[in-house]
């Protein structure tokens, strides 16, 4: 029996109509800006994407909150009660306590709930690299997979779901500790991109550099052709800071190089952007590891 839910939480940056058309159960993440407080919706009712973005340009003091325990656990028991099982594919423990929040809420209700499934995975991932990950999961369920055996390949292969990302205005990673003043003072100065990823501990890592814009998007697609398995299977994702354009040059060159299955582009959502920045451009696909 495959019927089951599948519950994760707004940094997977999914656009909103397919997570409806999934019929995903999602729980926000929030940010502050200044004295306001918005939640992290998928389809930016709170905030639109674009209106957050230029809080940042101009410099808007902005803080990010988990989803907690009792919102995971609100939202499971309901879940449960209605007689669906559960499995929750949520934001890296390595920048987040949300999977933190949403694990222990689950062991307070397995023993409740005897007879339901409820399994957390950590994805280990972040904005589209998550949400690709739920992608994937989606069609195994669709093709008749278990919760076990979705469970199982989600565990099995989420090292291999590849996050190469760079950033326009490195003072938004050093506000967040992820470079250093020198470095963020350097880099501005001199036009320096930062190319980064995610590492199997789910950890921004910052891995190499670039001289000016283009050089740092290519950097990008040129990771993606020595890691990448099975192009003409593939689901590419690529999301960004409110910088549609340069998101779209990164899938032209993905497309000129490559024969995929698809591509989808979408926003970085307020959480993960207030870390990244606007500026920032992503690219998530499956690869022979991170």
């Amino acid at each position: 029996m495959n019927d089951f839910v599948i519950l994760t939480d707004s940094c997977c940056d999914l656009p909103a109509e397919l997570a409806q058309k999934w019929e995903l159960e999602v729980l926000p993440l929030s940010v502050h800006l200044g004295e306001q407080e918005f939640l992290n919706d998928l389809d930016g009712r709170s905030i639109s994407f674009h209106e957050f973005y230029e809080q940042l340009r101009n410099e808007a003091l902005c803080t990010t909150a988990a989803v907690n325990m009792g919102t995971f656990q609100q939202k499971m028991e309901t879940l449960l009660k209605q007689g669906k099982d559960v499995l929750c594919i949520l934001f890296s423990s390595g920048l987040s306590n949300t999977y933190n929040a949403g694990q222990l809420a689950a062991k307070e209700l397995v023993d409740k709930y005897p007879e339901r499934k409820l399994y957390t995975v950590d994805s280990l991932c972040a904005s589209l690299g998550q949400g690709l990950l739920i992608a994937h999961a989606v069609e195994l369920r669709k093709s008749g997979k278990s919760i076990e055996q979705v469970r199982d390949w989600l565990e099995e292969n989420k090292l291999k779901l590849c996050h190469w990302f760079t950033v326009d205005d490195l003072n938004h990673l050093k506000r967040g500790g992820r470079v250093s003043s020198a470095t963020a003072l350097i880099g501005t100065v001199l036009g320096i991109k930062p190319v980064l990823h995610v590492d199997d501990e789910g950890h921004l890592i910052n891995v190499g550099k670039a001289r000016g814009r283009k050089a740092s998007l290519s950097a990008l697609v040129d990771q993606m052709e020595e890691t990448m398995i099975d192009p003409e299977k593939q689901m590419i994702y690529i999301s960004h800071g409110d910088c549609l354009e340069d998101a779209e040059w990164v899938r032209d060159e993905v497309l000129r190089r490559f024969h995929v299955k698809e591509v989808l582009i979408n926003y970085v959502g307020p959480v993960i952007g207030a870390h990244s920045g606007p500026g920032t451009v992503a690219l998530f696909f499956l690869g022979i590891h991170r």
